[in-house]
């Protein structure tokens, strides 16, 4: 009898559904898991027949499994505290490598090594792009990345340093004023350059700059100058930041200091004059001593900057986002992770927050979208329709036995 194969197949497809519904429910708690649904459709059928109007009569021989949609609605967010988790806010999915072979994740429970990488929990490497240099190349290819654990950042000395300032255009001719500036050598020794600013007339201001008596022994170059200013109290001469300011012979036999006076900021002078006291409101340098590493993190473009223990911040890399142009056509391999098809097309890596491409979040992690309630509703259907296919079986069987017995 045909009934009996039409109704193994509905036991097949329920089965399938089941199982899935049964996956969901264990993957309850996976991080940035993404609930499935089995979908059917009918066989085929045999036409045994026609009606008086010539309507085919058709008799349908079953059901089979039409395909598992995965819902990638974003999951809830939990926040870890750990700031090696990350969460994308949006579409896209993490790229990680194992030897050769790249997968995408949407689990950004990553973690260090004893050397620093950057794994998943199965120590694939999370891929992105390198920062030579404290400078991100989003043009070079996909590395692994890699956080500078137990690494001593060497001393930098100072080669720009710039003052935020106020001069007192009231003040009568021959007053000073001072703004002391931190700077740094190359061995990491700190030196307090003082800038001295002394009015000579109208508008017009000398400078010196000058480090502690006995710090350096060699003749210092291009450490004086004029400060001339407008009616308005805008800087006009110098018209350009003082480069090639030079203190030779360091005593601690550091090489010798060579820096520049940063005086405009994106074309704005940082020194201004006006009838208020003279005074400084802030400076700035780029120079610092040695230090070690101490932590790192995530901004919402995927830069991981390392902090160290001299104060100092440095981009070490940015992780990639990637994104397919149809993600149900993704096949999911175990791990969290996901391999492109055919059906999903190439996956094209990225910067987060471009390209459609979601965000970062620090220290989060994306959550299962399983929804228990939908689940437990689902179950209940498929158990019936189980059941519902299995007495279609045992009254075949029992109308089998009956027609048997009446040739006995």
């Amino acid at each position: 009898m045909g009934s009996f194969s039409t109704a193994l197949t509905g036991l097949q497809a329920d089965t399938v559904s089941l199982n899935t519904i049964g996956n969901n429910l264990a993957n309850l708690n996976t991080t940035a898991f993404k609930d499935q649904t089995t979908t059917f459709e009918d066989l085929f059928y045999q036409q045994i027949g026609t009606s008086g109007s010539n309507n085919p009569i058709q008799v349908g021989l079953g059901t089979k499994v039409s395909g598992t949609d995965t819902d990638f609605l974003q999951g809830s967010t939990s926040t870890t505290g750990n700031t090696a988790d990350m969460m994308l806010q949006g579409n896209g999915f993490f790229v990680v490598q194992q030897g050769n072979v790249q997968s995408l994740t949407r689990a950004g429970n990553f973690q260090l090594d004893q050397v620093g990488n950057l794994t998943t929990v199965d120590g694939e490497g999370v891929m992105g792009y390198p920062a030579p240099g404290g400078v991100v190349n989003t043009n070079a290819g996909l590395v692994p990345l890699t956080v500078p654990v137990g690494v001593n950042e060497a001393a930098h000395a100072t080669q720009n340093f710039s003052v935020t300032a106020n001069l007192d255009a009231s003040a009568a001719t021959g007053t000073q004023a001072t703004s002391p500036v931190k700077i740094y050598d190359s061995l990491g020794e700190s030196h307090n350059v003082t800038v001295t600013y002394t009015k000579t007339g109208a508008n017009t201001w000398d400078y010196s700059i000058a480090l502690p008596a006995g710090d350096a022994t060699g003749t210092p170059v291009n450490t004086t100058g004029t400060l001339t200013f407008d009616t308005n109290g805008n800087l006009v001469s110098p018209a350009s930041n003082v480069a090639g300011i030079s203190f030779p012979g360091l005593a601690d036999g550091a090489s010798d200091l060579s820096f520049s006076w940063n005086l405009y900021t994106n074309g704005s002078s940082t020194i201004a004059q006006s009838s208020a006291a003279s005074s400084t409101a802030t400076t700035n340098q780029d120079g610092y001593p040695s230090g070690t590493y101490q932590s790192f993190k995530v901004d919402s473009d995927g830069v991981l900057s390392a902090t160290f223990s001299n104060g100092h911040t440095q981009d070490i890399g940015q992780v990639a986002v990637a994104t397919v142009t149809n993600p149900e056509g993704l096949v999911m391999v175990g791990n969290n992770n996901y391999m492109t098809t055919a059906a999903s097309g190439t996956a094209t890596a990225g910067v987060a927050g471009t390209g459609g491409r979601g965000t970062i979040e620090d220290s989060a992690l994306e959550l299962s979208n399983v929804d228990i309630s939908t689940e437990f509703a689902n179950l209940i259907v498929a158990q019936r329709a189980f059941q519902a296919n299995s007495k279609t079986i045992t009254t075949f069987d029992s109308l089998t036995q009956d027609t048997i017995g009446m040739i006995r």
